[in-house]
């Protein structure tokens, strides 16, 4: 038997702030668009909390959002210019500030209007570019990054 992942799902209680929300912060295009329902570039897909309730046979109440055990992932190439994108919308709750961690990639996360979380990073590619525009070694890169040496050198030679 083969099972195929498709995508993630995420339960909103107003399927239009949602929307906006991942349209206009995350950048995201609408590939469908069925009311109650909706599909994003990137592969996941919202959905109204009253639907999904009917779904799975339970009261919308006993579906709880902001439980910080979930998130959706995003890179970007410049995680600058996204800070800077991110300041036109003040009423975006962070769920902390910028950090960079020890592996040397700088993220930030954000909570959509549901508090799902969302994770906006850097790609390794650029954080092992700038690693190497800092001065290091390939080698101490490869150590850093925990990638091997043959992708570093692979960015390298690429950028």
């Amino acid at each position: 038997m083969k099972i195929k992942y498709v995508a993630p799902l995420v339960v909103v209680r107003d399927i239009d702030v949602a929307k906006k929300f991942y349209r206009d912060v995350l950048l995201r295009k609408i590939v469908m668009d069925f009311g109650e329902n909706v599909t994003f570039t990137g592969g996941f897909s919202i959905q109204q909390k009253a639907l999904w309730s009917k779904f799975i046979d339970r009261k919308e109440e006993e579906i709880i959002n902001g439980a910080n055990d979930f998130e959706l992932y995003f890179e970007v190439e410049d995680l600058d210019e996204f800070l800077l994108h991110l300041n036109k919308y003040p009423h975006v709750v962070l769920v902390h500030p910028l950090k960079e961690y020890s592996w040397g990639q700088r993220v930030i996360r954000i909570y959509d209007p549901d508090k799902n979380i969302i994770e906006i990073g850097e790609s390794m590619k650029t954080v092992i570019l700038r690693l190497l525009k800092q001065g290091m070694t390939i080698e101490d890169v490869s150590t850093k990054t925990m990638h091997p040496i043959s992708i570093i050198e692979k960015y390298k030679n690429k950028s």
